[in-house]
């Protein structure tokens, strides 16, 4: 086993979250901005890839160095170790971004990359004409930040958000990596009630029932790191046989997920039977507002619409307005709600015990924590 220098890309604000799913993976960790760095084995790249939630791909840190000129750029790339990485035949395309740093011109950049990391592999293996490219593939990226590069090769091929359940979305769906986060701000457990009266396509509903369960998110899927001759197919086996043995199917949850389009509610059923969960949730056409239970000390989480169309602004108010009215009747309860809008205190009725700053994509929110009542147990 080799032991690399890797990194779990992150949103922006949520870089605790995955250094802390990290940790609980058994690993040590620093942080900086959308950056978790760790160190591992071939083992640990299977297991962070099928088990991270919250961040967005696992990358090999292959080198770093300072490069101020195109020269110091292609002689640093020279110099790492790419056969310890690439079989003769790899294909690697090559990415680039450049901040706050003389070389600035990133297709320049990727083209020097590429072509000094050629020149090594036609040494190392002996080649005198073109590497061929047709074996598995390897995507490099090359990032220059204050004239300091940085090349990686990510492990993970399609960002760790597609777990594989979606087969269907709307038209604004949130990122399942920001659903789970949502749910572990939250400190849910199986054991309380959960909501989400927003629900769209189903995601926030069905990253808490995987953490319900204890299912790896990313069980169901594939990862470009697969292919690789180094990563054996015994270590992916063992990982998801270890992943198999801990989820625990039987675990019992109350997971409700609504939403007032009946065609979403539609879409989020199929994405539960595509991820297992078909008798497990329950969806409802229904408005926030006829929401009702005779259960205590639940959580309800939801993203809202942010009301950014001309005339759904009054709309969306409203529905803040109603849902607080409501959930003023349980105390116990408590709600979640991520939102752009700067408002939504006054709207709900209640200043909130907590407020997150997040990014939804682009757009930047804050995840609005209404705390409820603990009630007392005899």
């Amino acid at each position: 086993m080799t032991t690399f220098r890797l990194v779990a890309t992150a949103a922006m604000g949520l870089e605790g979250i995955v250094a802390q799913e990290l940790q609980d993976l058994g690993f040590e960790t620093t942080t900086e901005n959308g950056k978790v760095y760790f160190e591992g084995d071939e083992k640990a790249i299977a297991k962070t890839n099928l088990w991270l939630r919250v961040a967005d791909r696992v990358k090999i840190i292959a080198g770093e160095f300072p490069a101020r000129t195109f020269d110091e750029l292609f002689e640093g790339v020279k110099a790492i170790n790419w056969e310890k990485f690439l079989p003769v035949d790899a294909e690697f395309p090559v990415t680039g971004k450049s901040v706050k740093s003389k070389l600035f011109s990133v297709p320049d950049c990727q083209a020097i990359t590429k072509k000094a990391i050629v020149e090594r592999m036609k040494y190392h293996y002996k080649r005198l004409g073109f590497l061929e490219e047709t074996g598995p593939k390897f995507k490099i990226e090359i990032s220059i930040l204050k004239d300091v590069a940085t090349l990686t090769i990510d492990t993970s091929g399609a960002g760790l958000h597609k777990r594989g359940y979606r087969l269907d979305q709307g038209e604004a769906p949130l990122k399942e990596t920001l659903a789970a986060a949502l749910v572990q701000i939250s400190k849910w457990n199986p054991n309380r009630p959960f909501v989400d009266p927003f629900c769209g396509s189903g995601t926030i509903a069905l990253e808490a029932a995987m953490i319900g369960q204890n299912m790896a998110p990313g069980y169901n899927r594939e990862f470009i790191s697969e292919a690789w001759p180094w990563m054996k197919q015994q270590i992916w086996d063992d990982i998801r046989m270890e992943a198999e043995d801990v989820a625990n199917y039987d675990q019992p949850l109350e997971i409700i997920g609504s939403d007032i389009d009946h065609r979403m509610v539609q879409i989020a059923k199929n994405n539960a039977v595509e991820a297992g969960f078909a008798d497990l949730i329950t969806w409802k056409q229904m408005q926030v507002k006829d929401f009702t239970t005779l259960s205590t000390d639940g959580v309800m989480i939801g993203n809202p619409p942010y009301g950014e169309r001309i005339g759904d602004i009054e709309m969306v108010e409203q529905m803040i307005r109603e849902m607080g009215d409501n959930m003023a009747k349980y105390p116990s309860w408590s709600v979640y709600m991520l939102s752009s809008m700067e408002n939504i205190e006054t709207l709900y009725g209640r200043k909130a015990t907590k407020k997150r700053k997040l990014f939804n994509g682009f757009i930047r929110t804050d995840f609005y924590q209404f705390w409820g009542q603990r009630t007392p147990r005899n």
